[in-house]
């Protein structure tokens, strides 16, 4: 993406008496840095590819129709429209200058005293890049409407076909991956055909949809207690969503995916089954860490470059028990301990402890009143770790008005069944399902 001028305030020149602080990244850890830096006496900028913040755990219900774009998705210049001291910028990072303490961009540089790294992750697809042809993501607000239109799409092309290999394979989605967003994906897609779609057409029946959910681990939720896996297994299965665990993919066509000796046969095959590290670590020209991640220190900067911060899904950062995960109360909590620590800096104060998480627990939902809860000693199933699960996603979206926008929209789901968000959206919808559809 080119850059894209836009009126703001001026940014910090060599010559400015203010420290430079550069977040790279508006996602939850960089947003929640930039806003902590708020209130500190330094210059800071904001750089994101795109004009808005995202909340990426709520992107399946916009590619299932149950929420639109802009109810998980705020402007990053509206939410930080009273940081006098704060800068946006839209634009593509393409590198890093540490001996000139710059951050490249298209067609500038922009200085830093201190850096935060907060670039995210991207799909993962275990040495088979060219899947990414032939599998829909959801990392992006353009991947969730994409994947919005080819569900769709898929049962108005059923609808008009006279041949039946054709129909099952329009009306048969696979889903690869089994953590959390491959389950709820599946649990919402499930219901989306048995429920919201099930008196829509006339020629064929939306609640024979087959759904199937591929899980290389022998259980789903590999990082949930196993009893907790058992309940999700149960309840998607009472969606009548097929399960494939310890299975693998071996290949994947805009026909099928395959799984050893088992083919089947699908023209959507949806990708949930790993993620990577941004380029962050080919930038500060360190060997990558596991998923492509950037190995830091107990402060979270890079070892040897006490200025440059990493943090959210671009860090590795070890916990008493292993690598922390990729998610939100992660990233959040890395980026308040990092806005503390330069807060420290800038006023010639000792640093903040190393970084610690607390972890508050894991939640996945399947369905409209089914979920699963881990709080360490407490685990709950059901529809009370179901209203567990929406009070805790409702709580970490920005903005007052996405709030309660979501939380009207679900109950209007959960009274009605329906969803108020199935429209077909591009220019041609012939070709939502490659270009090998008539």
């Amino acid at each position: 993406m080119g850059r894209i001028e836009l009126t703001a305030p001026p940014i910090a020149t060599a010559v400015s008496r203010r420290p430079r602080v550069v977040v790279i990244g508006a996602g939850f850890g960089g947003l929640t840095a930039a806003m902590r830096l708020g209130c500190v006496e330094a210059d800071v900028t904001v750089i994101d590819r795109h004009n808005y913040h995202l909340f990426q755990p709520l992107l399946y219900q916009v590619a299932t129709a149950a929420l639109s774009p802009a109810d998980i998705a705020a402007p990053i210049r509206g939410i930080l429209s009273r940081q006098a001291n704060t800068t946006v910028i839209l634009d593509t990072v393409t590198g890093i200058d540490m001996p000139g303490r710059a951050v490249l961009l298209s067609e500038r540089r922009i200085p830093y005293d201190q850096l935060v790294i907060a670039t995210g992750a991207r799909e993962a697809y275990f040495g088979h890049d060219e899947w990414a042809a032939v599998t829909s993501g959801l990392k992006k607000i353009e991947d969730a409407t994409i994947m919005r239109r080819r569900i769709l799409v898929a049962f108005e092309h059923a609808e008009e076909s006279d041949d039946e290999e054709e129909r099952r394979r329009l009306l048969t989605f696979v889903i690869i991956g089994g953590g959390p967003t491959g389950v709820e994906l599946a649990g919402a897609l499930a219901e989306l055909a048995r429920a919201a779609l099930a008196r829509d057409f006339r020629r064929i029946d939306p609640t024979t949809a087959r759904i199937v959910l591929v899980e290389s681990h022998p259980r789903l939720l590999a990082g949930f207690p196993s009893e907790l896996s058992t309940a999700a297994a149960k309840a998607l299965t009472r969606l009548g969503v097929e399960l494939r665990l310890g299975a693998k993919v071996s290949r994947c066509d805009d026909c099928a995916a395959v799984l050893g000796e088992e083919r089947i046969e699908s023209r959507t095959l949806i990708w949930a089954a790993g993620v990577a590290a941004s380029p962050a670590a080919k930038w500060l020209g360190v060997e990558p860490g596991r998923a492509g991640r950037v190995p830091v220190g107990r402060d979270l900067t890079v070892p040897g470059r006490p200025e440059i911060f990493v943090i959210g899904d671009t860090a590795e950062v070890e916990g008493p028990h292993g690598p922390l995960p990729g998610v939100t109360p992660v990233a959040k909590q890395q980026g308040a301990y990092v806005a503390r620590v330069i807060a420290a800096r800038l006023a010639g104060k000792s640093a903040p402890v190393p970084f610690r998480y607390r972890g508050f627990g894991n939640l996945a939902t399947i369905g409209r009143k089914e979920a699963v809860a881990d709080f360490g000693r407490l685990k709950l199933t059901g529809r009370l770790a179901w209203l567990v699960w929406g009070a805790a996603h409702i709580y970490f979206l920005v903005g007052f008005r996405n709030r309660i926008a979501v939380a009207v929209d679900w109950l209007w789901s959960y009274l009605t069944y329906q969803r108020g968000a199935r429209l077909i959206t591009g220019e041609e919808m012939r070709m939502s399902l490659g270009a090998s559809k008539p």
